[in-house]
């Protein structure tokens, strides 16, 4: 598999699994009428929220709650909840201090929170992990667990994924398009363009004009995208393709 060294190196991946046993068989309707249900029980424990309600509850359950971190111990205000959404609505409905802040995790024995990951970002990470199943065989020589380039292509795949910008599938040389990532040949970065569709790349049955014009403005884009989000991005020569350095250090002089 090309991702086996990714998912080596980003510890947090192993527990990608853990998201397939979630409940989601649940209907929408029974996940609506359950949320109402939650809504209404925790209408009654919000109530006292500022005094410390969580303290009322037995430790070891799971859960959204929410967390004043604006001393020098965290102190647990409300909850738990079972989604976030509950959590803020609670959190605005009790007109709880503005430095509370939604966390997911147990309320230990002291009454302090262990922090866990929550479903969304279980979720997530078996969504960018399918995304990285993506990349070409050029990546397996290239990445290790500590080498600061495949740091480099999860932080830059996950800015593309989270943008909405989906990778192009080149492990099943897939018809349809979406960003390539490619490892630049001096070892300096990644080298970021746009794949269009068959449609248009290939057999263009709109006409290359129209094929030309919208590679440019795609790759374009997510050269913006990249740079708003921190990247050092430059353009390479006048293919439209743009180079993501691994450091400052490794930009080529201007």
């Amino acid at each position: 598999m090309v991702l086996e060294p990714i998912v080596t190196v980003l510890a947090f991946l192993a527990s990608l699994g853990l998201v397939v046993a979630l409940g989601r068989s649940s209907t929408a309707r029974y996940e609506a009428e359950r949320a109402r249900a939650q809504r209404v029980r925790e209408e009654a424990d919000v109530a006292g929220a500022a005094d410390h309600p969580a303290g009322e509850r037995a430790p070891g359950r799971e859960g959204w709650w929410l967390v004043d971190e604006s001393g020098e111990q965290p102190g647990l205000l409300a909850g738990p909840f079972a989604e976030r959404i509950d959590a803020d609505w609670a959190a605005l409905s009790a007109r709880l201090p503005e430095t509370a802040r939604p966390a997911y995790g147990v309320r230990l024995v002291d009454g302090s929170l262990g922090r866990r990951q929550s479903p969304q970002e279980r979720a997530w990470l078996v969504e960018l992990g399918r995304q990285l199943d993506r990349l070409s065989a050029d990546w397996d020589d290239l990445l290790t667990d500590t080498d600061e380039l495949t740091t480099l292509l999860v932080e830059v795949s996950a800015a593309l994924v989270e943008a909405g910008l989906g990778l192009y599938d080149c492990a099943e040389g897939s018809t349809a398009g979406g960003v390539c990532l490619i490892p630049e040949p001096g070892g300096r970065g990644i080298l970021v363009t746009w794949r269009q569709h068959d449609r248009m790349s290939v057999d263009r049955v709109h006409g290359a004009p129209l094929e030309s014009a919208v590679q440019r403005t795609m790759n374009a884009a997510i050269a913006d995208v990249l740079t708003q989000m921190g990247f050092p991005v430059m353009p390479v020569g006048t293919t439209g393709c743009h180079l993501v350095v691994a450091t400052q250090e490794s930009a080529p002089a201007s």
